[in-house]
C-alpha cells in the first residue's frame, strides 16, 4: 500500500508535534492550536479521524517523522538547508523571522557583537542553525542549546529574569509577549522564513501531495487568512501597558470569579476563557459596573436584556453571568446554521455589542459588494460602513457606530488569547508523554 491508502486503511492520520501555544494545546474546551487547527482540516478532508502525538523535544520530533510514531510532523516548523537532507516538505502555509529576545530594563543590544550574557536556544531548531552561520562573520558569538524546552519557556525565562537573551520566531514572541511583557525583541537575526509541515524523505509522495492538494485549497478558499486573522491578527493591537493592567486584574479580581466562570461556562456549553474575555471586556470583572447609557453588571446588560433573560438584579454577579452567557448563546441561535465556528461565535459577539439588526445590515452590504455575509473576516471590513449615511441609509436598521463591534471583538479574541495562556502557565501544562491513546479527534473549537 502506499502511505496515503495505509492512512485510509487505519482510518487515522498520525500528526507528530511539540506542545505549545502557536502548535497544539488541550485546554477546558478540548483541543486547540494553530497547527493542530489545519491538520484537523486535512483529517477531515481524508475522511479519517487525527491522532495527535506530542513529542517531548525538537530532536525526537524530527528523528520520528516517518516512522511507527507519526505520519508527518507539524510544530511550527522552518524549512531550512540541514532538515531537507531527511525531511520532505509541504508547500509553505506561514512565514515567521527569528528575532533575539531580551529583557525589558537591560541594555538593549543592536548588534550580535553587543550581546553580554548567556545565549540560549533550542537544539537542532532553525535558530542553532542559523546561529552556526552567523558564527562565521561574528567569530565571538556563542550560545548554548537546550532540548527540552519549547519557545514560550523560553520567552517566559527572559520575562523572569532566568535568562539574559534568547532567538525564537515571531509568531512565538507575537502569540507570548502579552502574557511575558518583559520579554523585549531587540533585532531579526535572520530573513523571513516559511514554515511547513515535515514528512520522511524515504516517504513514497503520495501522503504529501494530498497534503500539498488540501493546504492549495485551504490557501485559495481564504480559510487561512481567516484562522491567522481570528487566532493572530488582533495580538497586534495591544501594548505592554494594556497587558499589564490586564496581568494585575488577573491577579487581584480573576480570582473571586474563575470558579463562577467556569461553572457557568460548562451550563452553557462554552469556553470559560471566552465568557470571562467577554465580562472583563464589559466592567473589567466589576460588578458594580455602571454606563451612562444605565447598562449595569458583571455583563454590562440593559434593563430590557435583563427582563428577557430573567435577571432580577443586575448587581448580582452570578444572575449577570448567567443572563449574558445566556443572551450570547440567544443571539448565537438566530444565526443561519450555515454559519460554523468560529465565524459563528465571532459574530454573536458583535452582536452582543451592536445589536442583531445591525449585524445583519452589515452582512447585507456584505453580500452586496460579493463577499461572503458567513465570515467574519468578510463581515468585519463592511461594519463600519454602518457609520456613512450612504451605506446606512440603505440598510433597514441604519446608522451604528461599527467600527465598535470591530474592536470588541478583536479585544474579547485577545483577552480570550490571554486567559488561556495564562491558564496553561499558571497550571503547569504537561501532555501526557508518549500516548498513543491521546486523539484529537474532538471538534475544534477557537
Amino acid at each position: 500500500m502506499s502511505d496515503l491508502e495505509r492512512v485510509h486503511a487505519r482510518g487515522q492520520l498520525v500528526m507528530l508535534t511539540i506542545p505549545g501555544p502557536t502548535t497544539y494545546f488541550e485546554d477546558g474546551h478540548g483541543k486547540n492550536g494553530f497547527d493542530y487547527i489545519i491538520a484537523k482540516a486535512f483529517a477531515d478532508s481524508l475522511n479519517v479521524d487525527l491522532v495527535v502525538k506530542p513529542q517531548s523535544t525538537l530532536r525526537k520530533l524530527l528523528l520520528s517523522v516517518g516512522g511507527p510514531q507519526g505520519d508527518f510532523a507539524a510544530a511550527n516548523l522552518v524549512t531550512t538547508e540541514a532538515r531537507t537532507k531527511s525531511l520532505q516538505f509541504s508547500q509553505p502555509f506561514f512565514e515567521v523571522t527569528q528575532q533575539l529576545v531580551y529583557r525589558r530594563g537591560s541594555k538593549r543590544p543592536k548588534s550580535l557583537e553587543q550581546l553580554e550574557g548567556e545565549l540560549l536556544v533550542i537544539t537542532d531548531s532553525s535558530h542553532s542553525e542559523q546561529l552556526i552561520k552567523l558564527k562565521e562573520s561574528v567569530p565571538g558569538l556563542n550560545w548554548s542549546e537546550q532540548d527540552n524546552v519549547e519557545m514560550s519557556d523560553l520567552i517566559r525565562m527572559i520575562h523572569e529574569g532566568e535568562l539574559t537573551y534568547t532567538v525564537v520566531d515571531s509568531l512565538s514572541y507575537l502569540v507570548n509577549r502579552h502574557i511575558y511583557p518583559r520579554a523585549r525583541r531587540a533585532f531579526d537575526i535572520a530573513q523571513p522564513q516559511s514554515t511547513a509541515w515535515a514528512f520522511a524523505a524515504h516517504n513514497d509522495g503520495t501522503l504529501l501531495n494530498a497534503a500539498n492538494a488540501f493546504l492549495d485549497d485551504y490557501i485559495r478558499s481564504g480559510k487561512l487568512a481567516s484562522l491567522k486573522q481570528q487566532l493572530f491578527a488582533q495580538t497586534e493591537n495591544f501594548s505592554v501597558g494594556d497587558s499589564q493592567r490586564l496581568g494585575q486584574l488577573v491577579a487581584r479580581r480573576l480570582p473571586n470569579y474563575e470558579k463562577m466562570f467556569r461553572a457557568t461556562a460548562k451550563k452553557f456549553d462554552m469556553d470559560w476563557a471566552l465568557l470571562a474575555a467577554v465580562a472583563y471586556q464589559e466592567s473589567h470583572w466589576n460588578p458594580k459596573a455602571k454606563s451612562p447609557t444605565g447598562v449595569r453588571g458583571l455583563m454590562m446588560l440593559t434593563l430590557d436584556t435583563a427582563k428577557e433573560m430573567q435577571v432580577s438584579n443586575r448587581l448580582d454577579a452570578a444572575q449577570s453571568l448567567e443572563g449574558g452567557a445566556a443572551y450570547l448563546v440567544k443571539l448565537k441561535s438566530r444565526l443561519p446554521q450555515r454559519i460554523t465556528e468560529p465565524d459563528r461565535t465571532l459574530f454573536s459577539l458583535a452582536a452582543y455589542n451592536v445589536g442583531f439588526g445591525h449585524l445583519e445590515d452589515a452582512r447585507v452590504l456584505t453580500a452586496r459588494s460579493g463577499k461572503n455575509p458567513d465570515l467574519w473576516t468578510d463581515v468585519r471590513e463592511h461594519l463600519p460602513l454602518l457609520s456613512k449615511k450612504q451605506f446606512y441609509s440603505t440598510v433597514k436598521y441604519g446608522y451604528a457606530r461599527g467600527k465598535e463591534p470591530v474592536l470588541y471583538v478583536d479585544n474579547i479574541q485577545y483577552y480570550r488569547t490571554y486567559l488561556q495562556l495564562y491558564s496553561l502557565s499558571e497550571h503547569d501544562f504537561e501532555p501526557p508523554p508518549e500516548n498513543p491513546d491521546w486523539d484529537a479527534d474532538a471538534p475544534t473549537s477557537l
